[in-house]
Order: C-alpha cells, then sequence, then structure tokens
C-alpha cells in the first residue's frame, strides 16, 4: 500500500482507544485540520453523546486592576496609586449580584489584580455578604491570587483556602496558568508563581474537597512540545485528584500589552489547539471554548473540534476589554449559535449540572 494512504500512528492508537504520550500529542498537530477535528468530535461524541451544548448564566466581577505582578501579557492591571486603578465597593459588588440573580445569573467569577493591601480578611468578608443575600456560586480566585494571599496574609495555601471556603468560596477557576512551564513563565510573567505552585495550589484545593477548572493561554512564545507538556501535566493531577471539571484553551490577545509585537494565533491554530485539548485530556470531562477571546464563528467552529461548553453569558468582564477585544453576547445569541452548530442549548450551573434544556422554538 503506497505510504500516501497509511493512517498515522498517532491516528491508529486514538482507534484503539489507546491513551497518547507527550510524542503522540506533539503528532497530532501535524495531521490535517479535518482529520484532526473528525478524532476530536469523535472523542467529544463518546464523553457526552446527548446532542447538547451547555453553558452557564453568570457575571465576571473584576474587583480590581492594581497588581503588583507586572505580567507581560497583561492589559489589564494598573500599579497601586495609578490613576486608572481602582477598587470596587463591596456595596457595588452586591449590587451587580443583585442584577445577575435578577437576569437569572447562577455564578459569580470573582478576580482581580495582586493587590497588596488586600489580606484574607477582605475575601472572607466579602464572600460572607455575597452569601448572606444571593442564592449564588461563588467561584473565584486564580491559583496565583490564592498565593498572593496566602502570603500577604502570611499563611499557608491550605490555611488560606479552607478559611476562604468556610467564607463561602465554592470552586476554583483555572486562570493565571497561561503555559505551566516554567521557561515560557519566566519569560512573559517572571514574578508569577512558577508552575509546581500552580498545580500545589489546585492539588490543595481538590483534597479539601473542592473542584477547579484548569486553562490554558496559549500563543506566547511557547512551543507545540511545551503545550503537550502543559496538558501532560494537568492530565496528570486528574489522574490523582479528579478535581478539574473543565478545561479552557484560548489565545493570547497581545494588543495594548507588552507583548504588543506578538504574532496573534490564528484561528487554525485555535481549532487545532482545541482538538488536541480534547483529545490528550481523556480524563477531563468539559472543554470549553471561548467566544469571548475568539469571536462567534471561531467559538462555534470548536463545537466541531471538541468542545462542549460555550461557557458564560458574560457580563461585566474587564480584562479581555482591557485589550480592545470586545465581544458581546445574549443569551439568544448563544442559543442561536448553538442550534446553528448541530446541537440542542442547555443551560447549566457550575457543576456543569443541566438545569434548562431548550426547545427549538424557545428563546429568552
Amino acid at each position: 500500500m503506497s505510504t500516501l494512504l497509511e493512517k498515522p500512528a498517532v491516528v491508529e492508537r486514538i482507534e484503539r482507544g489507546e491513551r497518547l504520550g507527550p510524542l503522540d500529542g506533539r503528532a497530532l498537530f501535524d495531521l490535517d485540520l479535518l482529520t484532526l477535528g473528525r478524532l476530536a468530535e469523535n472523542m467529544r461524541w463518546r464523553m457526552h453523546p446527548q446532542n447538547r451544548v451547555t453553558f452557564i448564566k453568570d457575571r465576571i466581577l473584576n474587583y480590581t486592576n492594581v497588581c503588583i505582578t507586572d505580567c507581560q501579557f497583561c492589559a489589564f492591571y494598573r500599579r497601586p496609586r495609578h490613576p486608572e486603578s481602582y477598587l470596587v465597593s463591596n456595596d457595588e459588588i452586591l449590587d451587580r449580584i443583585q442584577q445577575t440573580v435578577e437576569m437569572g445569573g447562577t455564578q459569580v467569577l470573582i478576580q482581580g489584580g495582586h493587590h497588596p493591601n488586600l489580606k484574607i480578611d477582605y475575601y472572607e468578608e466579602l464572600f460572607r455578604a455575597i452569601r448572606a443575600r444571593f442564592p449564588i456560586t461563588i467561584h473565584a480566585l486564580s491559583a496565583p491570587e490564592i498565593d498572593h494571599i496566602a502570603k500577604v496574609s502570611h499563611l499557608s495555601i491550605r490555611e488560606t483556602l479552607e478559611r476562604l471556603r468556610q467564607a463561602g468560596l465554592a470552586s476554583l477557576p483555572g486562570g493565571g496558568a497561561e503555559i505551566l512551564v516554567d521557561r515560557v513563565r519566566e519569560a512573559i510573567s517572571p514574578k508569577k508563581i512558577r508552575a509546581n505552585r500552580w498545580f500545589e495550589v489546585h492539588e490543595t484545593v481538590h483534597e479539601i474537597g473542592m473542584k477547579s477548572t484548569a486553562t490554558m493561554m496559549f500563543g506566547v512564545g511557547e512551543t507545540l512540545d511545551e503545550r503537550i507538556e502543559h496538558l501532560d501535566r494537568v492530565r496528570a493531577l486528574q489522574d490523582r485528584t479528579g478535581g478539574f471539571r473543565a478545561f479552557i484553551p484560548w489565545s493570547f490577545t497581545p494588543y495594548r500589552s507588552a507583548l504588543e509585537s506578538s504574532d496573534t494565533p490564528g484561528g487554525v491554530d485555535y481549532l487545532r489547539t482545541m482538538a488536541v485539548a480534547r483529545l490528550y485530556l481523556d480524563n477531563v470531562s468539559n472543554i470549553d471554548c471561548g467566544w469571548l477571546t475568539e469571536g462567534r464563528k471561531l467559538a462555534q467552529m470548536a463545537l466541531r473540534f471538541g468542545a462542549n461548553d460555550l461557557g458564560g453569558v458574560l457580563v461585566g468582564e474587564k480584562v479581555i476589554e482591557a485589550t480592545g477585544v470586545d465581544f458581546q453576547m445574549t443569551v439568544n445569541h448563544v442559543l442561536s449559535m448553538i442550534r446553528g452548530a448541530g446541537f440542542v442549548p442547555a443551560q447549566r450551573d457550575t457543576t456543569y449540572a443541566v438545569l434548562r434544556e431548550y426547545g427549538p422554538d424557545e428563546w429568552e
């Protein structure tokens, strides 16, 4: 048989149901795009046989842009005492959550900068105030934020997480991961925690009974092998704890940041990375696609490259907005996107449990 007709070894391994290794993961990037998409979609159907794509109604609250970490990729942060720096008051946060609850929101995602003056009591007071007033899930604080809070409060990671959980923290988002390889982190965020510390925080989250998500922001000068290393380490922790509910990859948006001259990953690179993530992370149930950074059309295509969730109908996001990228979305936009891709839309909660499945003629 002509070698042109032979299946690549990695395709045969996938079709036999074998677990992929790092060399296999790297080989996936060399497959033609349609073959890669077909393999990822097949795996998605095996893991999610319902003809359904989920989303969550939530609000992002970027409570402060004050940060002392100076990441080169970030256009959002401001140094302390900068004229554009801010700290949102608790009253305003509660008002925004009230609006979210009235809109049917079930989750609030709270993230900000590494503020040098905010110790753990600030977050405990805020979380308790939210829980006292609203039946909403607090999905908050990235691993680097947890590390920062622990340091300024003179606490261990476990003590910090346990106190925040008692105050109302329900789960941890996967932010601050970027690329979980220290060579890359030293180049783009030398003051931010290293990869081992990111994994330590999430492993501790899982050990005390909470769940979290994992992310990857690619296109910041990493190699394809380093993307696979990132995925491999996420999979390894998931093997140990089972604590990741989802994985969310997105492409770096360089505008207005110190890395503004970097090449932005294109749509093909995004779809390839999405598909590779679905195939490699065989123990992570959910893969979310990022309409916020990628736009509606590309996110819709990602639903045929392994993704099964569209994330949140976001209200109030400021970090990506700071780059000049400002995609807006309503529930009806999401319903149209999902149906246009051939799926049934369903609203979920933070645990990925379905709250409502929409009929073909249902809108909001």
